[in-house]
């Protein structure tokens, strides 16, 4: 899996960092920002479609 380096302020990844580890919903942070990217590609996804940008993928050519 590629690997990825952002830049994140203090106060986003402090918040980010209350959803991580034991008592959280992720394991690890890169646990939580996959699932954070993913849930904005699909809404991303969602808006595309309803402003029909979206390509038909169930089309034949």
């Amino acid at each position: 899996m590629p690997k990825v380096s952002v830049e994140i302020p203090a106060e986003l990844l402090a918040d980010l960092d209350e959803h991580v580890g034991d008592d959280g919903k992720f394991v690890n942070r890169s646990d939580a920002i996959r699932a954070s990217i993913r849930k904005t590609l699909d809404r991303l996804d969602e808006i595309d479609a309803r402003h029909g940008r979206l390509e038909d993928e169930d089309a034949d050519g």
